[in-house]
């Protein structure tokens, strides 16, 4: 028997379906209900030009997030087993109810996929129901499903994965920049490092991967416990307000000397 598509694809980015269960986000069943009219009645299925580019070009994020924020994605909805019988070595449901996809990572991180276009979603899962939602609907669905990313267009030749902090902006209305160029971040940076005597100046740069780097700027001759001491109690700072920690996606240090004044 030929392989599913949607499996072929998952297991090509190491990443499986969630268990489903009969309920939604809310705790409710889905069993007799119908996915909400969402505003696009008349959305023939094709994916957006504008969205397609930006998708074939992810390293303009800020771009790409640009987009997005006024896109219309499909996301799929799945029948999950509600009641299952065993009948010997056989095993089949008996009923299912309908139930939004999630995926899960070997390491356990959620994904919600999403689609640009009804093509796409049925290289994925031809017989995933399409639920055409605007960007924030779907990046609130992907919260209230506990999912850590989106990732868009999973079965096409390149997915794009939206971090935690695209998919706060999405779900908040706000326009995404990347940490070190947000100017919220860079306040909270420099308010943890206001009562460390060490350091005489911090700031923000991109690092791998989509993490922001803190550069901290210290006077000479501390060793390496007092550097690590710096830098978890400038972490610990950062951590402790919400949307800070909402806007950056990994946070790492990096420790240089305090620049030689000019005379």
């Amino acid at each position: 028997m030929p392989d599913d598509p949607a499996d072929s694809a998952e297991r090509a980015h190491g990443v499986t379906r969630a268990p489903s269960g009969p309920a939604d986000s809310a705790g409710q069943s889905w069993r007799g209900r119908e996915v909400t009219d969402t505003g696009f009645g008349a959305d023939d299925g094709s994916a957006d030009v504008n969205l397609l580019a930006a998708l074939r070009n992810p390293d303009d994020e800020t771009n790409l997030m640009r987009v997005l924020s006024t896109a219309r994605l499909l996301v799929p909805i799945v029948a999950a087993p509600t009641e299952v019988v065993h009948e010997g070595a056989l095993t089949a449901d008996k009923s299912a109810d309908m139930a939004v996809a999630t995926l899960v990572s070997p390491e356990g991180m959620r994904a919600l996929p999403v689609f640009s276009g009804m093509p796409e979603l049925q290289a994925w899962d031809p017989a995933a129901r399409p639920s055409p939602v605007t960007s924030a609907r779907a990046a609130q669905a992907a919260i209230s499903e506990r999912c850590d990313v989106m990732v868009v267009d999973l079965a096409g030749p390149s997915p794009v994965t939206l971090r935690p902090s695209m998919v706060w902006a999405l779900a908040t209305g706000r326009d995404w920049q990347p940490a070190y160029l947000d100017g919220h971040v860079r306040a909270a940076v420099e308010a943890a490092v206001r009562d460390e005597p060490d350091v005489a100046s911090a700031e923000c740069e991109a690092g791998e991967n989509g993490a922001l780097r803190v550069v901290l700027f210290v006077r000479d001759g501390l060793d390496s416990a007092a550097l690590q001491g710096i830098a978890q109690r400038v972490g610990e700072r950062i951590a402790t307000d919400g949307e800070t920690r909402a806007r950056i996606d990994a946070l790492t240090f990096a420790i240089r000397p305090t620049p030689a004044k000019r005379h």
